[in-house]
């Protein structure tokens, strides 16, 4: 039995402002407002908003929070100092992938873990099962709305709305304090999107008057709500990954270019078995490639060598609105990984040229 589609709390907002729904990880969200192209462009040269609410949070806390979080997870989270965020997976017995995740640090033995929409509940479990140490774990993502304020206009907007000061939120890094009046707003610089801007989490309660006054402080810069649709484009571009295309059960962080969140300097789930596959090498990897030819990539379709002997699939692609060419990100065998390669895609029975590019695939 299906369960019923969950809304985010500004739900009808989107409605109101002419989103077009569809059921995405469980959730009613909003696609697009006008068009992907436009949307995308909005984010890229200006200031674009994202309602990201179906992400799930969990608190760790407690003596052994970090313990845990060490265990489940492949990045090493020893490192992080408060106000300091992670981007991380958690690996599976299996060699492949749980989910991917963010970490940050709010306070000593105060940790937030931020996971994908479609695997709130599969994450949750996993986590418990492997608390035999006794952190103190709380879900909150039904409590919690998420803003993603994406774009080099981000900063001059949001500034006129909050003393903390926005230009010391380095990448990767947050800050607690007041917002849109609000007290205890964690404002974040952790984007999906290579634009800049910062990701907003507020309590349920507060998300309205929140969203009301970051449209209102980016009234001047021409600020517009913004789809999944181009959230899809604006991180292809920049070559991330998307759980449930590019990396998934069955994909290994080191195949999927994730050696750098993978720190064999710590024993966590299955770290011996990939620590194993480091030294060995991968027989696969996830490359980003653009088209030379016209046309567009989509995911399953099959990435062949010059003499039409298939090598890869690719996981994810689209049509790049910044250079308008096709661009994807697909695994091939280790052979094709180096950038320059000239590689091609099967696309309704035409092969297609294109080169591996290394990664981002927009370069500023």
């Amino acid at each position: 039995m299906e369960n019923t589609i969950k809304k985010v709390a500004l739900n009808d907002k989107h409605i109101e402002l002419g989103g077009k729904m569809v059921p995405f990880a469980g959730y009613n969200m909003p696609v697009r407002y006008t068009s992907d192209k436009q949307e995308h462009n909005t984010v890229r040269d200006g200031v674009g908003v994202f309602d990201v609410s179906h992400m799930g949070e969990f608190m760790v806390t407690g003596p052994h929070a970090l313990e845990l979080i060490q265990k489940v997870t492949s990045n090493d989270a020893s490192k992080l100092v408060i106000g300091q965020a992670q981007y991380s997976c958690f690996p599976n017995e299996k060699g492949g992938i749980v989910d991917d995740l963010l970490v940050y640090k709010m306070a000593e033995e105060e940790y937030l873990l931020v996971v994908n929409a479609s695997n709130i509940d599969k994450d949750w479990a996993w986590v418990n099962q492997h608390n035999e140490m006794g952190a103190e774990l709380k879900n909150i993502s039904d409590e919690m709305s998420l803003f993603a304020v994406q774009g080099p206009k981000a900063t001059a907007a949001l500034q006129k709305i909050t003393p903390v000061n926005l230009d010391d939120i380095k990448f990767y890094h947050f800050a607690v304090g007041e917002f849109a009046g609000i007290q205890d707003v964690i404002i974040s610089g952790t984007g999906y999107t290579g634009a800049g801007g910062f990701e907003i989490y507020v309590r349920n309660e507060d998300a309205l008057a929140v969203w009301d006054a970051i449209f209102e402080a980016g009234a001047e810069f021409d600020i517009q709500p913004i789809g999944l649709g181009a959230r899809d484009t604006l991180r292809l571009e920049m070559g991330y990954c998307l759980y449930g295309n590019d990396i998934d059960d069955s994909t290994s962080p080191l195949e999927a270019g994730l050696g750098w969140i993978t720190k064999f300097t710590k024993d966590f789930i299955n770290s011996d078995n990939l620590k194993k596959q480091k030294e060995e090498g991968v027989s696969k990897k996830l490359v980003g490639f653009k088209f030379k030819d016209k046309g567009i990539p989509r995911a399953h379709y099959p990435i062949v060598n010059e003499a039409g002997a298939q090598i890869g699939e690719v996981t994810s692609g689209t049509m790049s609105p910044s250079m308008n060419i096709g661009i994807g990100l697909g695994y091939v065998d280790i052979a094709y990984a180096k950038p320059g390669t000239e590689i091609a895609v099967s696309v309704r029975n035409k092969n297609l040229s294109a080169v591996v590019e290394k990664l981002p695939l927009l370069k500023k």
